[in-house]
């Protein structure tokens, strides 16, 4: 009797232990974050996308300024589709940037290790304009999980069979569900942005490193691949980077 009742209590810690860690589950991008002094802040998104593109960036804004601790606002853009980045703030863009095999990019720059100084997010019609691609649901998707990739947040799941998770940040080959950010989202935000920083990198303040620069060479370059993205690191002298988060076209 003692033994059976052991067993069940090592039957319930091993229950209660694992929904903790699902439930702890973690999906910040490289612990990276926008420098601030204090909540809630404010991360402009310049718009430099055609009309056809400006629902989606209004709901993406919308939905990401839900989080408690930052908004998200769509202010005029401050480039073209070359989409060249603005300190302080997320420059994004549309163009049929041609057969590059993604459907979106996500560029942060990084000061003092992990602080995001610019950010900017392409979004290439190239693909969009297919048939596979060109549904309100892939574009909400792309563009919902783009932007928030800028904030620092990573996927939630890259398993294209999992059931949806109903967030932007999960890997599907089916967006229908997954064109918004879910409660985890917004609690991985909490999290990643629970302290405060001494200095900040949002606005005109952003400090500039050698990133910045157009004409910087880095001096190394780190790069993972998974089935449908990458990630490339690109480190300079100062210590300063540019992290690319790129998201490849199915099939």
């Amino acid at each position: 009797m003692r033994s059976r009742f052991t067993l069940a209590l090592v039957a319930v810690f091993l229950t209660a232990s694992i929904f903790a860690s699902t439930a702890a589950a973690n999906h910040s991008w490289g612990r990276y974050h926008w420098a601030r002094t204090a909540n809630p802040f404010t991360v402009n998104l310049g718009n430099n996308v055609s009309s056809g593109w400006n629902s989606y960036l209004g709901t993406a804004s919308s939905d990401w300024s839900i989080s408690s601790v930052l908004d998200s606002p769509v202010v005029p853009g401050g480039t073209n589709s070359s989409c060249q980045p603005t300190s302080g703030r997320v420059e994004v863009c549309n163009a049929a940037y041609g057969t590059t095999g993604w459907l979106g990019v996500a560029q942060i720059w990084i000061f003092r290790g992990k602080h995001i100084t610019q950010g900017t997010v392409k979004v290439n019609d190239t693909y969009f304009n297919t048939a596979q691609y060109d549904t309100p649901a892939w574009h909400a998707l792309v563009m919902c999980q783009e932007v928030g990739h800028t904030f620092g947040l990573d996927h939630q799941d890259e398993n294209f069979n999992n059931a949806n998770l109903g967030t932007c940040m999960d890997y599907t080959n089916n967006p229908s569900t997954n064109q918004h950010p879910n409660q985890h989202d917004y609690d991985q935000l909490v999290t990643i942005y629970s302290h405060l920083d001494s200095f900040t990198t949002l606005g005109a303040a952003a400090p500039v490193g050698a990133a910045h620069s157009a004409n910087a060479a880095p001096i190394a370059v780190e790069r993972s691949d998974r089935i449908s993205s990458s990630t490339v690191t690109e480190i300079f002298a100062d210590g300063s980077a540019l992290v690319t988060y790129i998201l490849w076209a199915l099939g």
